[in-house]
């Protein structure tokens, strides 16, 4: 297996296909699924495509989650400067720091609670849905109904106010929306750590039936409880708002799927599990080798990064069958989407809940939904984090 080192990670993606992973990682999963990969730090790694060795590593605690140990594919990302994850980021964490946080944080995603958030985020998204109606054709999806759910979800979840939700979202929007600049966003996560530090104080004097509150009593200090309170915002906002957003883009350029969702509501499950499957929009991560670690016959050494390409890993015909068709009907069971093993997305049930809900009730609410522009003019986010559309305008039969 002596390829050499690809030049570079492949983030191309083909014009006119905005939903497929660049059509190069398919080539370089075909010949292996780990391969070497050069990093313009001059480090050099390896990039893993195949879905069973994507989930591998992702399930293996050989491999660190920490920024401060990586190195990062992308030019202009500084390697070996990046600082340690911010309190209460558990994205940034290893063991036994990531299970203390994990475990205190696992069992406030309770059963009960998930299920009456679910028969909130029904109303926040009829009321959302009425904002939509009231605007009128022509709109941008992204602004009036896939942020703003979310965004008040996460209200509910933290037990943010009422009568500060209008500022809080706000905020949040900028920090999730991929066309505003660093000093807006900057300001934007100033102001919402503030507040965040100020809830905390709040919940502490008042505790109320929120998530927040619940913390309030395992012994995580001010600092934390406000760094999960960002955490969670991070996690929950940005994520959701684009599958929403792209999940109806790529149903509003699938018709017959669009009709079966329409006609068929108990497909919605499957739905959402093939939409995150395909779509993957948390696209690429990264672990960094804490020992020496065999993969595939290749030995990756203790200090080296490996790129886990969760989109090329989704598309894999090893695990799903015409990965590239957007299916339905698909049993899209065991999808990378939302990672694996100890870091697998802790808010993975409530996303579920949002998607449920927030699609089959928009385009029930829309019969005649289509897109505004042509779909080669959707404006498209690229770079490492999330993928999805910076405005998805769309239109109806008013």
């Amino acid at each position: 297996m002596g390829h050499q080192p690809l030049a570079e990670l492949p983030l191309t993606r083909t014009p006119g296909c905005p939903f497929d992973p660049p059509s190069e990682l398919a080539g370089v999963r075909e010949q292996a699924p780990i391969r070497r990969l050069a990093f313009p730090d001059g480090h050099v790694g390896w990039l893993v495509t195949g879905h069973a060795l994507a989930r591998a590593v992702l399930g293996d605690p050989r491999f660190s989650s920490r920024p401060e140990l990586m190195h990062y594919p992308l030019p202009g990302v500084t390697s070996g400067e990046t600082p340690p994850a911010a309190v209460g980021d558990l994205t940034g964490m290893d063991a036994p720091e990531h299970t203390r946080y994990r475990r205190l944080l696992i069992g406030k995603f309770t059963v009960r609670r998930m299920s009456l958030l679910a028969e909130r985020v029904r109303q926040i998204t009829a009321a959302q849905l009425d904002v939509l109606a009231g605007h009128g054709p022509p709109a941008d999806l992204v602004r009036l109904f896939a942020q703003p759910v979310p965004a008040l979800v996460i209200c509910e979840l933290l037990g943010v106010p009422y009568a500060d939700r209008e500022t809080f979202q706000r905020h949040a929007t900028v920090l999730a929306g991929g066309d505003h600049g660093p000093e807006e966003q900057h300001e934007a996560f100033g102001a919402l750590s503030a507040y965040l530090h100020g809830l905390v104080l709040a919940k502490r004097a008042r505790p109320a039936d929120d998530l927040l509150s619940d913390l309030t009593g395992t012994g995580l200090d001010d600092q934390e409880l406000a760094g999960v309170g960002a955490f969670l915002l991070g996690a929950g906002l940005d994520t959701t708002a684009n599958m929403i957003a792209l999940g109806t883009f790529a149903l509003l350029s699938h018709p017959d799927q669009l009709a079966a969702l329409r006609t068929e509501p108990e497909l919605a499950d499957r739905a959402v599990e093939e939409l995150l499957r395909y779509l993957s929009i948390a696209h690429t991560g990264q672990r960094a080798a804490l020992e020496d670690v065999e993969l595939d016959g290749h030995l990756v050494r203790a200090g080296e990064t490996v790129v886990v390409s969760v989109q090329a890993a989704n598309r894999d015909p090893a695990r799903f069958a015409d990965p590239d068709g957007l299916d339905l009907r698909r049993q899209a069971a065991g999808h990378l989407a939302f990672g694996h093993g100890a870091h697998q997305c802790l808010g993975q049930q409530l996303a579920r809940v949002e998607l449920r809900v927030a699609l089959p009730a928009l385009i029930g609410r829309f019969p005649s939904l289509r897109l505004a522009v042509p779909a080669g003019e959707v404006p498209l986010r690229g770079g490492l984090d999330i993928y999805g559309a910076l405005r998805l305008p769309v239109t109806w039969d008013a």
